[in-house]
């Protein structure tokens, strides 16, 4: 039986894998051959359980693409210092209703040169500090028990010099060697620097890096001790993918391509997006569609939509499962500072444009900071230029402008650029951390209100919504991660503090703004799951409100309508919705005046028509 399920499936996608195998591997059969057998070994090894779980969802392709999943990110260190300890703390997940856990990178890295576990020395052992192999997939067994999706990072672009193919590199081994970028001397890797972006150009800067002991130059996008793979090297495609399939097996539902963008590397180009990549991620999604077809792919793709949403790949030969609202992130928190909902108005005019079949992870704070890539030829309209702008934002954000409650820091500050990046966590972005700080219950009403207003807003995209561990109970900056020297360079760490249990222990207080919050984000999402009108794949578009300050959504599907307001400014808006039907508050239950709809600073209203009624 099991054979027979692994032949019925290679033969379905086994041309297509061929095809598309032997035309970027130049007729490399014994590769090819190599791979298949490869895909046949994973499949074998693949669990029951997880083998029954694949049929399950193989029947119900878009199992994912509803309104039933809420996601959360978290540190397995940061929140609960171990898997087993993660595992121990899954009431607390499903209490927050949480049933999609993306456990950041935890396979074995070398500490203090990791850049937060992307750096990854084994691809089959976890982080000691954090347990076992067979700890992540006990975790991942308790995990479907309950019901709830795993998620991890797969870090495909490079590994860490301390990996074993880099170890033999280093000391000359030709066959290693190949499976990088190496060069004898640095004229290659002076006419790529021609055309190749810097990623970090103040804390890396350049995209190589001299190996003394191999007396060469490897290439290095990232950080000097990530060293990039190979991908023209069908050895690098084979192993890599194994390696994923690995992870799959461990239980691991959805895998998140890391810098998947950055994987095909050609002289004379950007080494971005180049059609390559999408041949490999094609062929990493028939892989998946034979081993283990219950998997989905997440694309790591941070770029403007443009360069994002090629990675969703096409009806007839689809890549990428899920991929990240990013843009719609940067212009949220962009409306934010300026209460001006222009730009994310046009941003989601483009989203809402694209096929229903496409399902984004939506979120407003992640692991990493936040990059101003926003379209600055429209906001030219507005006299907003590129670099003023930003110093803006950044001002803004990190509370060096007048008035303004945000607190955060910035990231790679280059001000030659006035390139810098933003880094924080939402409650204290929103303003929370220092209302608190004030002891201004005034300011602390409003900061809340923005915090649950800003998910709320989350909540109405299509897609999956993914919130910060700690963003439930208003978590805010840990500025610890200045006296460690291990982080203390890299301010992303202000967001990635431990886990504030003490917080965490108020959720059912609702005379405590932890309490506060947590109790509203739980009814927000308790509403949302009992509402077909938010699942993926309904009608979505914008509502006219007459107000730069207001964003008005509309949602339709069934015999739902959802029209949802969110006031971005520091007064109370009122809004009339043009819309046929009667609406109900959907917080309330009270009826709605529709032609005079009022919206608290920082504050948003769900009002919901049912058409089955007014049909009768």
């Amino acid at each position: 039986m099991r054979n027979q399920e692994f032949e019925t499936r290679l033969a379905r996608f086994g041309g297509e894998l061929r095809e598309l195998y032997l035309d970027l591997y130049h007729g490399n059969t014994q590769a090819y051959d190599s791979f298949i057998s490869m895909l046949r070994g994973s499949h074998e090894a693949r669990a029951e359980a997880l083998r029954a779980l694949d049929g399950k969802r193989a029947a119900n392709p878009g199992w994912y693409a509803g309104n039933g999943l809420l996601g959360m990110l978290l540190y397995v260190k940061a929140f609960a210092r171990t898997l087993n300890g993660v595992r121990e703390r899954l009431d607390y997940l499903e209490d927050c209703g949480v049933n999609y856990l993306h456990l950041m990178p935890l396979l074995e890295s070398p500490e203090g040169r990791s850049d937060g576990g992307y750096a990854v020395s084994d691809f089959r052992r976890v982080q000691p500090e954090l347990g076992t192999m067979d700890d992540l997939a006990a975790l991942a067994e308790e995990c479907h028990r309950r019901g709830i999706t795993v998620c991890l990072d797969f870090v495909m672009n490079h590994t860490s010099e301390d990996h074993a193919w880099a170890r033999a590199a280093r000391a000359g081994d030709a066959e290693a060697q190949s499976r990088y970028f190496f060069y004898d001397s640095w004229d290659i890797p002076r006419e790529f620097e021609k055309t190749v972006p810097q990623v970090f150009p103040t804390t890396a800067p350049g995209n190589f890096s001299w190996c003394g002991e191999a007396g060469k130059v490897v290439m290095t996008t990232f950080y000097p001790y990530q060293w990039d793979l190979n991908y023209a090297n069908p050895t690098v495609f084979n192993d890599m993918t194994e390696n994923m399939l690995f992870l799959c097996n461990q239980g691991v539902d959805v895998i998140r391509l890391d810098a998947v963008p950055y994987i095909w590397k050609e002289q004379g180009t950007n080494c971005r997006n180049l059609p390559q990549v999408h041949t490999l991620v094609r062929m990493m999604r028939l892989a998946c569609e034979i081993v283990c077809p219950g998997t989905l792919l997440l694309g790591e793709v941070v770029m403007e939509p443009s360069r994002v949403v090629p990675y969703f790949g096409s009806v007839d030969r689809p890549e990428c499962h899920l991929l990240y609202n990013v843009t719609t992130m940067a212009s949220t928190w962009h409306t934010v500072a300026t209460k001006d909902t222009r730009l994310l108005k046009h941003q989601l005019r483009q989203v809402f444009s694209l096929p229903k079949e496409y399902t984004f992870l939506n979120y407003l704070r992640c692991h990493d900071d936040i990059g101003w890539g926003l379209d600055y030829d429209f906001l030219g309209r507005f006299g907003m230029g590129e670099v003023s702008h930003k110093k803006f934002l950044n001002d803004y954000l990190t509370g060096k402008w007048a008035g303004s409650p945000a607190r955060g820091e910035l990231y790679n500050d280059d001000p030659r650029l006035g390139d810098a990046r933003l880094c924080g966590t939402t409650a204290s972005l929103c303003g929370i951390e220092a209302a608190r700080y004030e002891r201004d219950e005034a300011k602390l009403e409003w900061a809340l209100r923005l915090d649950l207003m800003l998910h709320a807003y989350v909540f109405t995209l299509s897609g999956i919504p993914v919130l910060y561990s700690g963003d439930e109970v208003a978590q805010e900056n840990d500025y610890g991660y200045h006296h460690d020297p291990l982080k203390a360079d890299d301010s992303r760490w202000l967001h990635r503090g431990d886990m504030n249990w003490d917080a965490a222990d108020l959720r059912k207080d609702p005379d405590t703004p932890e309490g506060r919050l947590f109790q509203g984000l739980r009814r927000l999402e308790k509403i949302r799951g009992a509402h077909g009108v938010f699942a993926g794949g309904e009608e979505v578009r914008l509502i006219e409100t007459g107000d730069d300050s207001l964003l008005g959504i509309l949602r339709s599907g069934g015999e739902e309508k959802l029209a949802a307001l969110f006031n971005f400014a520091e007064t109370e808006r009122t809004a009339a919705v043009d819309e046929p039907g009667e609406y109900t508050d959907l917080l309330t239950g009270a009826k709605i005046n529709k032609s005079a709809v009022a919206i608290p600073s920082g504050g948003f209203v769900w009002m919901l028509c049912n058409c089955a009624e007014k049909k009768d």
